[in-house]
């Protein structure tokens, strides 16, 4: 999919990230989210190329992108350390300076990223999350039914990687239904043709195992630099823009806008009636946001 854009993959930071470029204009980085690749933005990079020079890339550990093995304390799965590997890709693009639109996992780089390197961001939209810390505090039963991979992935390795292995294509299958389902949808939001390159890439080696430490670092290192965060009052300076499903578990377990407002001092948003794959559920509305935002 998206073989009319330019793909490109840049060394940077200890591995390899692949991605697309294309369109002209302002840069903007556009980040996808679990289990997802950068093909997740099929429905809307077209329109968004004809005003902007568009990068999506693929996460450290993702779809075509490197997957090294993890840490022992997680830390190169760390959202800064995936952060710095965007920033790099930027600059060996020639990007000092971009816009950055980041979905699920790719939304909680984009705030390190935001917060770590202030004078990169221009302007920053999140889809579908709360920062990583306040979502673990605030669990509760609702959250941890519909979000059960958050504890299912952290435990230690091999547990998760073998027990997926074993069918990784019913996991796949069964993960991102259940991230739908609870929307009481009809019909899935994913397109054959998308849903086919996301299983590719779950079936690569090291896939299930790199995913597996997005979610280890983000129990440990991250809550780490998202408490000191907290305690120096370091927030994101740029203007951001949160957007949520009103169908999905982020709008059901919290409050987004207040709990953004803990992280980001100039911060506004609205839920969209859609649930958790806001690009390929509502992208039309999600153009709309986009554009009057950046």
């Amino acid at each position: 999919m998206l073989n009319h854009y330019e793909k490109f993959k840049v060394h940077t930071n200890g591995v390899t990230i692949n991605g697309v470029k294309g369109g002209s204009g302002p840069p903007l980085l556009l980040l996808h989210g679990y289990p997802q690749t950068h093909v997740m933005w099929h429905k809307v990079i077209d329109q968004l190329a004809d005003r902007f020079t568009v990068v999506a890339t693929d996460l450290r550990g993702y779809g075509d992108s490197s997957k090294p093995k993890g840490n022992s304390d997680h830390s190169n799965y760390s959202k800064r350390v995936m952060a710095e590997d965007q920033v790099e890709v930027m600059r060996e693009l020639g990007f000092d300076e971009f816009y950055l639109v980041g979905h699920d996992r790719g939304a909680r780089v984009g705030y390190r990223l935001a917060l770590d390197h202030p004078e990169r961001v221009k302007k920053f939209v999140a889809l579908d999350v709360v920062p990583t810390l306040l979502m673990y505090e605030k669990t509760d039963m609702i959250f941890a039914r519909y979000y059960y991979h958050w504890f299912f992935l952290i435990q230690v390795a091999p547990y998760p990687e073998e027990l997926i292995s074993q069918d990784p294509s019913y996991f796949l299958e069964t993960n991102l239904i259940k991230l739908a389902r609870y929307q009481s949808i009809s019909e899935s939001p994913f397109s054959m043709e998308a849903y086919e390159e996301y299983l590719r890439c779950f079936q690569i080696p090291n896939a299930i195992h790199a995913m597996c430490e997005d979610y280890r670092a983000g129990a440990s290192i991250d809550l780490v630099h998202e408490r000191d965060d907290l305690a120096a009052n370091r927030q994101i300076e740029c203007e951001t823009l949160v957007l949520w499903g009103e169908n999905g578990v982020v709008d059901k377990c919290f409050e987004p806008l207040e709990e953004w407002k803990k992280f980001a001092n100039n911060v506004k948003g609205k839920s969209l009636p859609c649930g958790h794959f806001i690009p390929e559920e509502v992208p039309e509305l999600l153009l709309e946001e986009l554009f009057a935002f950046l």
